[in-house]
């Protein structure tokens, strides 16, 4: 089966055309550095001859509320519209837990866009709901920190997931029937946001001191207990601990 991988050449996307590939389908991977832009409809026609199932992993190059509610408005009404040309029967995209709580924060209401015109689009689908990923947690402490000895971290529920473990949902989803409807995954570890990054930057021998504040922003906005997490028994678990994925991974 053809799987075309939107964002093929990122994090989540890369590991999810190497699994599809191990099990047999023609993932193509798919992106600005392999011809293929969403924004522009580039390449997409070319890419998506043949295709069965379109995974969509892409993200905006700028977290700005206009401009990731325009790339995610404009990529994803690409390409739907040239899947549905092209005969796809299967758009799989990969969102965040708890858009749907939080439409005033700029990215989460981006996404929220993204999630619409999929539901509304004839083709069928399946939304993969993840928590945040492993990967980015340099980068949301740097983005706390603001250049600063201090992070300062909401005292908020926390429960990130390995991006090994979001891609191989991903896979397996688009592999199988379309859902119509959505599916969520998370870490298997429920803490504290700023306890987890206090032992995070601890382990990465990081100096900068982890500051509890329960007005902290995340995403530009205050964060409330449960806007990252999904409801108790709600969502599919992984099986790697952060510390286990530091071991193996903490260099990179």
């Amino acid at each position: 089966m053809k799987i075309v991988v939107i964002g093929g050449t990122g994090l989540i996307g890369s590991k999810a055309v190497e699994m599809l590939r191990q099990h047999g389908h023609e993932a193509v991977p798919a992106s600005p550095n392999t011809g293929v832009n969403t924004l522009t409809g580039e390449g997409l026609t070319e890419v998506l001859e043949g295709a069965s199932v379109v995974i969509d992993v892409s993200n905006s190059p700028s977290f700005e509320d206009e401009a990731v509610l325009d790339f995610f408005r404009t990529s994803t009404g690409n390409l739907l519209e040239a899947e549905e040309k092209a005969g796809v029967g299967h758009h799989v995209a990969l969102t965040i837990v708890n858009t749907d709580r939080r439409p005033d924060i700029g990215y989460f209401r981006a996404k929220l866009a993204q999630e619409k015109l999929i539901e509304e689009s004839p083709i069928p689908f399946s939304l993969v709901h993840a928590t945040q990923f492993f990967e980015f947690g340099r980068r949301i402490a740097d983005e706390a920190a603001a250049g600063g000895d201090k992070v300062p971290m909401p005292p908020v529920l926390f429960q990130p997931i390995a991006g090994e473990e979001v891609s191989r949902t991903v896979a397996r989803t688009a592999a199988g029937a379309p859902l119509n409807g959505r599916i969520q995954i998370a870490g298997p570890e429920r803490v504290r946001m700023d306890e987890f990054f206090r032992k995070a930057l601890a382990a990465w021998g990081d100096p900068r001191e982890v500051v509890t504040d329960p007005h902290a922003h995340y995403f530009g906005a205050e964060m409330r207990e449960r806007d990252l997490v999904p409801d108790d028994g709600a969502a599919t678990l992984g099986e790697i601990k952060y510390a286990d994925w530091l071991a193996s991974n903490g260099a990179r």
